[in-house]
């Protein structure tokens, strides 16, 4: 069994666009966690209260996934960078659900600062594999990428030479 599948959150779709384009290429079933009460659509109030939240670590609350996780031994998990973390409800998604023995790959987009995002994603999967994480830039408040197509295509094709 090398079943893969993608998991990821959005908020502004840069996360959404890349998960896409790793299903299309690898022809592998794909997974989006919602949270529970939708984030508003105004980004100043995210940032409010998503700041003020980020010291109790408080997290939010996810929609039931509805997926056997165990018809997967490969994760690719898909997280935009919050306050140099994984989203919230990555981190949710994350603590809800054991990961023990997968192989997991990351992905990150954010504005350039990706922090301890990695780090952090290794510490909430202490026994799986955590490999060939791919930091993805895209300018700021934009959904035009900084890092380059070619690259996230090598990275691509290095997840799929790994089938």
């Amino acid at each position: 069994m090398n079943n893969k599948l993608i998991v990821y959150f959005t908020y502004t779709n840069n996360t959404k666009s890349i998960a896409e384009k790793i299903k299309n290429e690898l022809d592998c079933d794909i997974l989006q966690i919602k949270t529970v009460i939708p984030y508003s659509t105004n980004y100043e109030v995210v940032v409010n209260d998503e700041h003020n939240s980020e010291a109790s670590n408080r997290l939010p609350e996810i929609e039931d996934i509805n997926i056997d996780l165990d018809k997967y031994d490969t994760i690719i998990l898909g997280t935009p960078v919050w306050w140099y973390r994984p989203a919230p409800a990555i981190r949710t998604f994350l603590t809800k659900n054991d990961l023990m023995g997968k192989n997991i790959i990351v992905f990150a987009t954010n504005a350039g600062w990706l922090g301890k995002t990695f780090i952090e994603i290794k510490k909430l999967c202490p026994n799986s594999n955590i490999t060939n994480e791919m930091n993805i830039v895209f300018e700021s408040n934009s959904s035009k990428l900084e890092t380059s197509i070619s690259d996230i295509m090598n990275w691509i094709d290095i997840i799929k030479e790994k089938s």
